[in-house]
């Protein structure tokens, strides 16, 4: 067999027949390759802080940039990094980025980046054990190592006849749970009475779960968000749970499935789960507990205290991409009873039949999950947990606790905001006063009994254009949110390179900006 090269460097070898094809995996170009990617890489980490961490681009950009039909020829990897370096990298939001301080950051690391590779270079499909036994076992394996970091009851082990798996997202892991929920019910009371169905959660539970009840089937009357109040720290409260269950009953309705949150979304609030699920057990609920920011902090014993609890609820899942140094998708979902999910979710042709499956001694994940196809994430886990060690991922889950409080303490210091909502791990939630933003309005009349509504929307509407004008700066990226008709700005800590100096360098842009909105001159900007 006869080697080639054409221009574009792609190899080329000749075969029975003199026919000249492509070889796509021509090891000498993938070592070379890779290691320009990987260069590439490590550069772009590098200059990071240089880019704007919002994207500034405008729709359409891109289709302006680039061709509109894929080449003839195949062209060089050079030629490719170079567009992505010029057209790509500008359309990106950095989330990577120590400036980003939006939603919850997707972290990553060297080892989770490394794990990617080798998932990508096997590119196994690990559906049951006999498609790849180490896929499976090593997949076994560390949900259990991660069930201990997490002090989880035994019956959630594998060791305990419970068990783990890897989904992709929290909205995966709230479908299968949900499934086996209601085939656990349909089955004892007939599936006539899918209708009849109800899933409760809270009006800050995340839309995922919306998405998942939807997904499952549940009539969309069916789906309860009950009010959560300040007087809870907005978590949900045990006595509207009952209500609201005792009125379904009343009117004949089935109560299924509770999603409890450990940290929301919005605001990190906490759902009080041993009371919820007291409630829950009394009429034979699923309970999933949905931990999928805040569950990663419970590996340190100082935050585990926010999942006391669990051992009375039936799953539970959080996502590892968020704060625990691997890359997406990686959402761990522990079950206590693993044949709930299997007899909802197996598949059993003829093609996948083997002696292991049929065996009863091995896990077929493909069972657990929403797809049968399934990537082998399990080992950028392993290596993180390996690579960094227990004592290194609390330690830097605490230093972004410590720099979230002292972001904390600087809006303290400025008398012209305040800090809105109790801090339980790496998010602030703060705002411009509402005293502050009136003595900025134009508007000096107000309508009687109008006072208070009329001081909060000009509080929502001044803290909104500070979030706009942080935003389109470049410098930081924050979101928000609004609880209880109260606009926030959330500043959430968690970028894998997020240091001190981005946190002072942060809060010094929101008071520029603020200085700006309060057209304070620049002379007395600097004395703020």
């Amino acid at each position: 067999m006869e080697s080639l090269r054409c221009d574009c460097e792609h190899p080329l070898e000749t075969v029975a027949g003199n026919e000249i094809v492509m070889n796509p995996l021509d090891l000498g170009e993938f070592r070379r390759q890779g290691h320009m990617v990987v260069d590439f890489l490590a550069d772009y980490y590098k200059n990071i802080e240089e880019y704007p961490v919002l994207s500034q681009v405008e729709p359409g950009y891109l289709s302006k940039c680039l061709p509109s039909s894929a080449p003839h020829d195949g062209e060089p990897m050079e030629a490719m990094l170079d567009d992505v370096r010029r057209h790509i990298v500008p359309g990106l939001t950095h989330w990577q980025s120590p400036n980003f301080f939006a939603y919850f950051q997707i972290s990553s690391s060297t080892a989770a980046i490394l794990g990617e590779m080798l998932c990508a270079g096997y590119n196994v499909v690990g559906l049951n054990w006999v498609s790849s036994p180490a896929a499976t076992e090593l997949e076994s394996l560390v949900m259990d190592w991660l069930g201990k970091m997490l002090d989880l009851p035994r019956p959630f082990l594998f060791s305990g006849n419970g068990g783990g798996v890897i989904e992709g997202n929290t909205a995966e892991a709230i479908i299968c749970t949900l499934t086996a929920a209601r085939d656990r019910v349909l089955r004892r009371a007939g599936h006539d009475s899918i209708t009849k169905l109800v899933v409760y959660g809270s009006d800050q539970t995340h839309c995922s779960f919306l998405k998942a009840a939807r997904i499952a089937g549940i009539d969309p009357q069916n789906i309860r968000a009950l009010k959560t109040t300040k007087s809870t720290l907005f978590g949900l409260s045990p006595d509207s749970l009952r209500k609201a269950i005792c009125l379904d009953i009343d009117a004949g309705l089935i109560p299924l499935y509770l999603c409890a949150t450990v940290g929301t979304t919005s605001i990190t609030a906490v759902d009080p789960l041993a009371p919820l699920c007291k409630v829950a057990s009394e009429f034979d609920m699923w309970v999933h507990v949905d931990a999928a920011y805040a569950g990663a902090s419970c590996i340190c014993p100082e935050f585990r205290k926010f999942i006391n609890g669990i051992e009375l609820a039936d799953s539970f899942s959080f996502n590892a991409h968020k704060w625990l140094l691997t890359s997406l998708d990686c959402c761990c979902l522990w079950v206590k009873d693993p044949n709930a999910i299997v007899k909802s979710l197996s598949t059993d042709p003829e093609y996948l039949k083997n002696e292991a499956s049929e065996s009863k001694q091995v896990v077929d994940y493909k069972d657990w999950q929403v797809s049968v196809s399934r990537r082998f994430r399990a080992l950028k886990l392993w290596l993180v947990l390996r690579s960094y060690g227990v004592h290194n991922l609390r330690n830097h889950i605490r230093i972004h606790c410590r720099l979230a409080k002292l972001f904390e303490e600087l809006v303290g210091e400025d008398g012209r905001f305040e800090v809105v909502f109790p801090r339980n791990f790496a998010l602030v939630c703060f705002r411009i006063r509402p005293s502050v933003a009136t003595s900025m309005s134009n508007v000096h009349t107000v309508h009687e009994g109008d006072g208070e509504a009329w001081k909060s929307n000009e509080a929502n509407k001044l803290n909104a254009q500070l979030l706009h004008a942080i935003n389109t700066s470049g410098r930081v990226f924050m979101t928000h949110a609004v609880i209880g008709g109260v606009y926030v700005l959330r500043f959430a800590v968690g970028a894998t390179l997020v240091r001190e100096r981005h946190v002072t360098m942060a809060w010094k842009v929101v008071q520029e900006h603020a200085n700006s909105l309060f057209g304070m001159p620049r002379s007395e900007q600097h004395a703020t």
